[in-house]
């Protein structure tokens, strides 16, 4: 099996099959699948999701002002279920209050991630139900498929008992395309404005930025599984998720 999919419109569509778990199972290959945007997917592409990953739901971690920027593509007329669960949904970057900014300029980019997690547990809860929950094969994206995309699966990959260096690799995995994502969004001028105001080493996919995450988890919650307790999923979730994406 091929990890990364072979799509016109994507530079980042993965297949998280195959990576063992500490009971001796593995993640199902084409089951679950993470992304950076997938608006600009051909009708062949569309058709490669459809019939050949057979997708049945799609996460959209974007924001509803990023949603409206770019908008679905071609997915808005398949009948794919549709999952709008934004993990950040305020104001753009290049809009913080500059207290806001300066803040962020002085956190490492794990920082941020943790951040992040802690501010978005009720999507992030609700991005779990649905991976536990979907009839078929699932997709979750962002934009460049690296900073949400890689924080949901951090928690996924730890949740269902993936080893700590395993989710630091694939995580690092984005790095072998991540100039041609940059260049991409970059000729959008609503992700030019943005990466503008961002710090310099959001641009990277480093793995030391995920071993540090990880360690971030272990440290507030004793596990991930923690964290998600403390954001309410409990643990017939959990087993309902390993029920649906392990073998």
């Amino acid at each position: 099996m091929e990890r990364l999919i072979d799509l016109e419109g994507c530079l980042n569509f993965r297949d998280l099959g195959g990576y063992p778990t500490a009971d001796g199972r593995s993640l199902r290959w084409r089951r679950v699948f993470r992304s950076d945007g997938l608006h600009h997917l051909t009708a062949g592409d569309v058709a490669t999701l459809r019939d050949e990953l057979e997708i049945t739901d799609l996460i959209d971690l974007r924001s509803s002002a990023e949603l409206r920027l770019d908008g679905r593509g071609r997915l808005e007329a398949e009948p794919m279920a549709f999952h709008h669960l934004p993990l950040f949904d305020g104001e753009r970057p290049s809009s913080f209050d500059p207290k806001m900014q300066a803040a962020m300029d002085q956190m490492s980019l794990a920082d941020r991630y943790f951040s992040l997690a802690e501010m978005a547990k009720e999507p992030i809860a609700r991005v779990v139900r649905v991976l536990a929950d979907s009839r078929g094969g699932s997709v979750y994206h962002c934009a460049a498929g690296k900073d949400r995309t890689g924080v949901i699966s951090a928690i996924l990959l730890s949740a269902v008992g993936v080893a700590d260096e395993l989710i630091v690799a694939d995580y690092a995995l984005t790095q072998q395309n991540l100039d041609a994502i940059i260049a991409r969004l970059n000729a959008s001028e609503g992700y030019k404005d943005m990466f503008e105001a961002l710090p310099p080493d959001t641009l990277h996919a480093e793995p030391e930025t995920m071993v540090s995450l990880l360690a971030k988890f272990v440290e507030r919650y004793g596990a991930v599984t923690g964290y998600l307790e403390s954001a309410g999923v409990g643990e017939d979730v959990v087993e309902r998720l390993r029920a649906n994406v392990l073998e």
